[in-house]
């Protein structure tokens, strides 16, 4: 029994650094786009490549953890809106050239992408350590 909250509480901890990490990632990618867009096109290069090592891994990590670590079902719903946010900001980016007004979509779908990963971050925080308050009483 013991064993099995300590695995919880690893595996919630886990969790919640992923998607602290996520957060940070989807920021660093913005921010690149905007060195991309106003100081050197040479960024862009940088915007392609970066979102390619965290994109689709780290919710795949998270999702994994979420499992592990026995999360409420909203968390599984949190992180099937970061893969729709994901494949959305792949479409747009990719699918500009056949429907151009797509195309400024990619900003609105970011800015989605980072205030749903900040409430992942939120709603986990607030799950993890009330959990762990009342395991302490």
């Amino acid at each position: 029994m013991k064993t099995t909250n300590t695995r919880l509480r690893y595996a919630r901890f886990i969790y919640l650094l992923l998607t602290a990490a996520f957060v940070a990632c989807v920021f660093v990618q913005i921010y690149i786009a905007g060195i991309a867009i106003f100081a050197d096109v040479s960024a862009w290069m940088k915007h392609m490549t970066f979102v390619h090592i965290f994109g689709f891994n780290l919710p795949l990590f998270m999702l994994v953890f979420a499992i592990l670590g026995r999360m409420p079902r909203w968390s599984y719903w949190q992180i099937f809106g970061v893969f729709l946010s994901i494949f959305l900001m792949y479409f747009t980016a990719n699918f500009k050239s056949v429907v151009p007004f797509v195309g400024p979509m990619h900003v609105i779908f970011a800015i989605v992408l980072l205030v749903l990963s900040c409430f992942i971050v939120k709603n986990s925080w607030t799950f993890i350590f009330s959990q762990n308050k009342s395991e302490e009483e």
